[in-house]
Order: structure tokens, then sequence, then C-alpha cells
């Protein structure tokens, strides 16, 4: 790389935070290396649209030479960072290539967390994080209407056709919602031998509601939706073990066996791992919570370290109250915001002091066609309003990093033809139709 007088600024992740820091530092005179290990920006929010068949990937996510195009101070570089060299001031590629910096921005987001059964239960159910995810959940979720099809079996059948979603947050009730919607709309009269609309979509939840972060007028709202989606839901279940045809959960003490092929989580999420590499480099292990994010001072900076800052869902961000602020969109877009300015008055020669401040404009979850919940301080809304709400928020966002027309006349019409066109098997490992028996 060569070398330039100019102030070096490593941006890791082209995700909300690290897009939206970039997006600040416009028309600043230094370099921007932005460093990604994918080369496209990934609209997360809507990955539950391409794992149920409503959305293609290329429709949730933008090259991110394309977006960057026209800002003429940054270069992006397809890469994964493996360590960091504080005292160099340098950050390690895979390839140990290393790129110095003056400013460094770490925002690589989460990860799943199986409460440390990852190795046996990933394989068993993916979560919700990336598109690969989203097109392995579409498959599995396909396959099992396409085998239920072709087995005379009844008992096998009905597992084929039972749908878990672990966890009552809202991409498991996002999830839920949608693949009721697959079963009982957008593929009614597709199949001879079953009826999709017998499928069972089973929500497993912990805690006595879901959505449990929202008032419980709104957790009750939505609950009742999903049930007249046809879901059904299990408080107060704790999910024990997952097998490759039945899971074993835990209700009121009992064990119960539940047959099921297809088990899809959205329970937990713990910080990317780059977030201990760079704890591991500053030589402050404790600079890392539980679920391994980092915790960041009222600048978004580490401690020791004020050029150092991490954002989004990897930093562990103390609001005034005492609260860690939460890991969603938002917070990541704000605090790539702030960090953008506080970089380009600092290389102006000013640092300003103000503390990062987090604008709390509420939080939304949809749980289907024309049904959604919105809560913004004191206003809380359901229903078709809320989902107009929420349709309008996200189109906002889309819109943002490209003129997604497109995108949205696609997605308008399959919500009211109720079509899902993206209903696509792919990625299929051979071994998919096993011991399916055709019917004579």
């Amino acid at each position: 790389m060569h070398h330039s007088t100019k102030p070096q600024v490593i941006v890791i992740g082209g995700g909300f935070g690290g897009m939206a820091c970039v997006r600040a530092l416009r028309g600043v005179d230094i370099e921007i290396k932005l460093v990604d290990r994918r080369n496209f920006h990934l609209f997360q929010p809507l990955l539950y649209q391409v794992a149920s068949g409503g959305l293609s990937p290329a429709n949730i996510a933008a090259p991110l030479r394309s977006i960057f195009r026209r800002q003429k101070n940054i270069q992006v570089l397809l890469g994964s960072v493996v360590d960091f060299n504080l005292s160099d001031r340098t950050v390690i590629l895979e390839d140990q290539i290393s790129i110095p910096f003056d400013y460094l921005i770490v925002a690589t987001g989460s990860t799943h967390h199986y409460f440390g059964r990852d190795a046996e239960w990933e394989p068993l159910a993916p979560g919700l994080k990336t598109i690969e995810d989203a097109t392995e959940i579409r498959r599995r979720v396909l396959t099992a209407f396409e085998q239920a099809e072709r087995t005379v079996d009844l008992a096998k059948r009905a597992s084929l056709l039972t749908f878990v979603v672990v966890g009552g947050g809202p991409t498991g009730v996002e999830m839920a919602g949608s693949i009721c919607e697959l079963a009982h709309q957008s593929m009614k009269n597709d199949f001879r031998s079953i009826d999709p609309a017998s499928a069972r979509i089973i929500l497993i939840e912990n805690s006595k509601l879901i959505l449990d972060k929202y008032h419980v007028s709104l957790s009750e709202t939505a609950t009742r939706d999903l049930k007249a989606l046809g879901a059904e839901i299990w408080n107060e279940t704790r999910l024990l073990e997952i097998f490759t045809d039945h899971v074993i959960v835990s209700q009121g003490g009992n064990a119960k066996r539940l047959e099921t092929n297809t088990v899809i989580w959205a329970a937990g999420v713990k910080a990317c791992r780059l977030g201990k590499k760079l704890a591991d480099a500053m030589q402050t292990p404790n600079q890392v919570d539980r679920s391994g994010r980092v915790v960041v001072d009222s600048q978004c900076a580490v401690t020791g370290h004020p050029n150092i800052f991490v954002i989004g869902d990897l930093a562990a961000f103390s609001a005034p109250n005492g609260n860690t602020l939460p890991g969603v969109a938002p917070v990541a877009v704000q605090q790539g915001d702030y960090v953008g300015g506080l970089i380009a008055k600092s290389v102006r020669g000013s640092r300003p002091t103000q503390p990062f401040q987090y604008w709390d404009k509420g939080n939304m979850a949809t749980i289907g066609r024309s049904r959604a919940i919105v809560e913004a301080g004191k206003i809380r809304m359901s229903g078709k309003i809320a989902w107009l709400v929420w349709l309008f928020i996200h189109i906002m966002y889309l819109a943002r990093f490209e003129n997604r027309i497109l995108v949205l006349f696609q997605w308008f019409w399959n919500y009211i033809s109720r079509n899902r066109t993206a209903r696509l098997i792919t990625g299929a490992k051979e071994q998919n139709v096993q011991d399916v028996t055709l019917p004579h």
C-alpha cells in the first residue's frame, strides 16, 4: 500500500454502522479504507423475507463499491481482519498484509449464540444473519414441503410439516409469521398429496410473552396476530436438545418430545469474534462483556485509545440510565454518524468532547401482512397502521443505499398478490431427498 501523508482511517465492516461512518466522512481530506469480508452491504431487517421466498438476495443487498463509487476518499477492500498491532497502529488481514491507521472503527456486528452448544446445534438449526443463512433456511423449509408431497408415511409427513422457530424476539416472530403465510397463502393450491395449510409452525419462547421488550398490550396483540396466521406459541418453554428429526423441550419442568425436521434459530446473538481480538491486542481482556461486546466510553472509543472506536452490535455502550444500548440498526447508524463527525472535527484540529447520545425513535416488529406493532415513547400502534409505518420506514432505509423502486414494486406486488416469487431451492446438498418412498 502506498504511503500517504493524509490521515488514514480504517473502517472494518460495511454494515449499518460502518456505512454511516464512511458517509459522515464525505469530503474530509483523509484516506478511508473500508474492509469487509463481503463485497456488499446487507439490509438485515429484511433477511426473513429471503428466508421465506418473498424477496431474492439481490433485492436486499447492494455492492459496497457501487454505494461509494462517487465518494473519492474511500477505497473498498475485500478481506478478513485477523489481528491488530496497536503499537504499530496496523490492522492485519488474513493474508498477513498489514494496513496502517490513524483512526480505527470496528463495526463487525454480531453472530448467532447457541449458549455453548454452537458446534452441535448450528448445523441442525441455522440462524438468520447472512444471505447464506437465509437461502439455507429457505432451502430447508421448501424442501420439507417437497419431501412431504412424496411421503406416504403419515407420521413422517407430519414431522416434515412441523416447523420449529426458537426465540420469540422480532426475528423469531417475523420468521414464524412468514412461514405461516407461505404455507397458508402462497402455496395454497400448489400441491396434490398434501395441504400446505396443515403445516404446524411452532414458536418456542422461554419467557412468559413473545416480544417481551415491548409493552404487554403489544406483546398480547402480536400473540393474537400470530395465532390468527396459524402459528402455535409455546411460552415458558425451554429447548433442551435438537436432533435431526425431533427436538426435546421442557415445559413446566417436564421434558416433551416434538417430531420435526426443520428448526430455525432466533434465540440469541453474541458479538463477533473481532471484539475479543481487539481486547487481546490492548491487553485488557475485561474490556469485553459476557456476550463478547467491547466496552466503550461515552464517545464510543475504547479505554486508553481515543483513536479506536467500536460501534453497533459489537459495542457495549452504557446509556445515561445505565442500560446497555440494544443491538439494532438505528443504534449502529447513529453511532457511525457520530464517530464520523468526531473524526472529521479531530482531523480539522478540534476534537469535540460532547458524548454520544442515542435518540430512540422507537421499536417495531412485523408479524405478517398488514400486521405489525410499533412502540415509540408513549405511542403504541398495532395492525394495519403500524404495518404501514413499518413499511414506510424500511423503504426509507432501503432507498438510502440506492434507488430501489424495482424492489419496492416487486415486494409490494408480492404482498398484494400473496405470491412469493423467490421460492427457489438452491444450494441443495445431494443427500436431501433421502429415504422417501413414492406413493404407488
